[in-house]
């Protein structure tokens, strides 16, 4: 299983930092990502990182999101900086590879994050 938390509502320029426990086996080919919806707009990816700790990032948001893990806590956390109204949308970490929806098999639900002007 797979359960993300820390959303909310911040004001530009905030920083927020969302966490996923992730719970049961998964294959040690999955890392972990987070992927984000906006209203109205196609899930998109974010940020994944491996078992080893290599992470990778899509090239917008480079600078602003760092992707971390806790093996001993089994936690993948997401730290986001200088957050915009744009990044306002439900946030999902999922088990998985790469950075396409659909090489990720396991996903939890979405937390929400809302960035006021």
């Amino acid at each position: 299983q797979l359960q993300a938390s820390g959303g909310g509502l911040v004001h530009t320029g905030d920083s927020l930092r969302l966490s996923c426990a992730v719970s049961g086996r998964f294959s040690d080919t999955y890392g972990i990502g987070w992927f984000r919806q906006a209203p109205g707009k196609e899930r998109e990816f974010v940020a994944h990182i491996t078992w080893r700790g290599v992470t990778s990032y899509a090239d917008s948001l480079k600078g602003r999101v760092t992707i971390s893990r806790d093996n001993a806590e089994n936690t993948v956390s997401l730290q986001m900086i200088s957050l915009k109204p744009e990044d306002t949308a439900d946030y999902y970490c999922a088990a998985g590879v790469g950075t396409q929806e659909k090489r990720y098999r396991y996903w939890g639900q979405g937390t929400l994050v809302t960035v006021s002007a």
